[in-house]
């Protein structure tokens, strides 16, 4: 069994990773975390930097669930990155953190969660900080 979590160093993220420990854990599934940039800003606040990887890896390692984490700059937007290892893991169930845009906002930009709620082969659990 594998849950995958798109993880951000956000309220977002931190939300979207306790849920996804909790799923983990209760299913006794290992945890693949997603963090993950296209590579094309020179400043990219969703990816994470060395600093809060560490830190990420220790609270991963404390909390005794079995897990791996994938981070790097692979040049795919972070939905296609998620939806890609969940496809190539079978994974069971993702999570993604949601935050609250306006009607517009979301006409216009589009998501990553919603790009993930729609195209995903297993169930999303989508939840906010």
């Amino acid at each position: 069994m594998n849950v995958v979590v798109g993880y951000v160093p956000t309220p977002e993220g931190e939300s979207a990773l306790h849920h996804a420990l909790e799923e983990a854990r209760g299913r006794k599934a290992r945890l693949l975390v997603v963090n993950t940039s296209r590579g094309d800003a020179l400043v990219d606040e969703r990816f994470a930097d060395e600093g809060q990887m560490n830190l990420l890896r220790d609270r991963l390692t404390a909390s005794g669930v079995d897990h791996e984490v994938i981070h790097g700059i692979h040049g795919r937007d972070a939905s296609e990155e998620i939806l890609s290892v969940a496809r190539d893991r079978r994974a069971d169930l993702i999570v993604v953190g949601l935050r609250r845009r306006s009607p517009v906002g979301k006409l216009i930009l589009g998501s990553t969660g919603q790009r993930v709620l729609l195209e995903a082969d297993c169930p999303v659990l989508a939840v906010k900080s």
